[in-house]
């Protein structure tokens, strides 16, 4: 057996098992047998540290960075249930909530004062995010006011600010050069801020946007349809053959019910997300504000450079602050994170 040290920590609203890129091995390949001997093979994740799940299957790979302008590296590597492979096309906003914490934690990045900064590469898109987090009197600290839909009880607060991630994994804002396409029929917008997502408007899908992530997972046909489109997506946004791949996301969008701007239900990439990833949140917010995309006329557009728009989900709704520059292009995305360290020591392989 071999031991491996790692942490393992909430990032909004997933789970993650972290570690040094220095305790894994440098080849891609070997790495991501590792990662699965660590989060479990099957489908019950019985033989790793994973949760059966999608949104606690992940891994955050950290290093000191290569980079003038961060302090560490990020690599998201998403552990795609009970199909023994893995997939590190995507980011994941929630995970990177919890890289600060990693950090510090781990030395990487020394405490500043009442609050540290810790400026994070993120190698799966080549953007970066600036985290800021509670360090009073020289300690992290967990425990505080803040509150997110899809986690129990409040901690501290983790400021996650966004910066020029349009394009990340397509290479533009609208990968296929419109605000609306059309596949197999159905009316799409294809989308990459920081995540691509396909959002659909729900009705042309047959549904209302508001069942139950269990209803709309197991309406096989649904799904089937659902999948031909994001497989037909692939290629338009520059993506290739996204067979073996969680992205595109998928977002089913209808009128908000709560008080929010939109009302979603995403998927990931088969099975229906039980909240929304950060990232794909930002997606679907800038979605919300294109004049001509699939949400139009569905969103109450804020005025003004700074837009602050709801996106309601199954367990909430997740704000999102969109930051214009004069020419109207989102060049800024902010939003609000917490994390918790749930353990530390060594994994065995």
């Amino acid at each position: 057996m071999q031991a491996i040290p790692y942490m393992h920590i909430r990032g909004g609203s997933s789970k993650g098992v972290y570690f040094s890129a220095a305790d894994l091995p440098e080849d891609t390949a070997q790495r991501d047998e590792v990662l699965l001997d660590a989060m479990g093979r099957d489908a019950r994740q019985i033989d790793g540290l994973g949760g059966a799940n999608p949104l606690t299957s992940k891994v955050g790979i950290v290093s000191p960075s290569s980079h003038d302008d961060a302090d560490v590296d990020y690599r998201f590597v998403q552990v795609v249930v009970g199909e023994n492979r893995v997939d590190a096309t995507p980011n994941c906003g929630n995970i990177l909530a919890g890289v600060g914490a990693f950090a510090i934690e781990s030395g990487m990045k020394v405490i500043q004062g009442d609050t540290t900064t810790v400026r994070v590469h993120m190698l799966n898109s080549g953007s970066r995010c600036d985290l800021v987090i509670e360090t009073p009197n020289g300690q992290l600290n967990y425990r505080g006011d803040a509150q997110i839909d899809g986690v129990p009880g409040t901690s501290a607060p983790v400021i996650c600010n966004y910066l020029a991630v349009a394009g990340s994994a397509c290479g533009a804002l609208l990968p296929t050069g419109n605000t609306q396409d059309v596949v197999d029929g159905v009316p799409v917008t294809c989308i990459d801020n920081g995540m691509p997502v396909v959002v659909i408007r729900a009705e042309d899908m047959g549904k209302t946007g508001y069942e139950s992530c269990e209803e709309l997972s197991n309406d096989a046909d649904f799904c089937a349809r659902l999948e031909a489109i994001r497989l037909k997506a692939g290629p338009m946004m520059n993506l290739g053959d996204v067979t073996q791949r969680v992205v595109p996301k998928m977002s089913l969008i209808a009128p908000a019910i709560n008080g929010g701007h939109l009302h979603t239900r995403t998927f990931i990439p088969h099975t229906c997300h039980a909240a929304i990833g950060v990232l794909g949140a930002v997606s679907v917010a800038t979605a919300g504000i294109l004049s001509g995309s699939v949400a139009d006329g569905m969103v109450d557009v804020p005025t003004g450079s700074s837009k602050k728009l709801s996106i309601e989900h199954p367990s909430g709704e997740f704000s999102v602050e969109l930051g214009l520059d004069e020419q109207g292009d989102v060049v800024k995305a902010g939003l609000l994170r917490t994390a918790r360290l749930l353990s530390k020591g060594e994994l065995y392989i």
